[in-house]
């Protein structure tokens, strides 16, 4: 019976020592509240989620005030289940980056597959360089007449009806043109080339 007795009055000093646990907490977190929540924005840069922290640490906390064993002040105790609760956010905000920029990758990959890229290589790049370069030597040496109507149709991507309006010619006079500068552009190019 005295080992009954014993069991019997240790229960309400328990339930005394966690209440008091439970009272200093929420002296703590009355006092700190602005404190936690500067510390959690700190760590996250964003007010909602340092907030969200705050209320997961005290949330945590109480669920937990048992296990505090007093080796330190209550409120560096709560300090340090803040930092954590910031710091998990932080990881669960990292991973989910992850989770999108790998998601951002397989779509990648995927449009990858299904669209190639058009664009030309070096070499490819290289050798319309060096033909517009000699294109453009040999119109040069077009008279002048032949060079602008060339430039009108040719280059610029005018219709016949549209170079000869600019020019005031008639359309035939146009093709004609056309044809005389194309067969000088053939000669240069083909004499400039023989030099290289």
């Amino acid at each position: 019976m005295a080992a009954t007795a014993l069991q019997l009055s240790q229960e309400p000093i328990a339930v005394e020592c966690y209440q008091s646990k439970v009272q200093e907490l929420t002296d703590v977190i009355t006092h700190h509240s602005a404190r936690f929540r500067r510390i959690a924005l700190g760590h996250l840069s964003n007010l909602a989620d340092a907030e969200d922290a705050v209320q997961d640490a005290l949330l945590s906390a109480l669920t937990h005030v048992h296990q505090f064993r007093g080796q330190a002040k209550m409120s560096t105790w709560l300090t340090t289940i803040v930092i954590n609760s910031a710091r998990m956010k932080v990881r669960r905000r990292l991973a989910s980056v992850q989770f999108v920029l790998d998601e951002t990758d397989r779509q990648q990959d995927l449009l990858e597959d299904i669209v190639s890229d058009t664009r030309p290589g070096p070499e490819e790049a290289y050798r319309e360089r060096e033909i517009a370069e000699a294109l453009a030597q040999a119109t040069s040496r077009l008279s002048p007449t032949l060079r602008t109507t060339f430039q009108l149709r040719d280059i610029d991507g005018l219709s016949i009806r549209e170079t000869a309006d600019l020019l005031g010619v008639p359309a035939g006079t146009v093709k004609a043109r056309l044809a005389r500068a194309r067969m000088r552009l053939k000669e240069v190019i083909k004499k400039s080339s023989r030099k290289a």
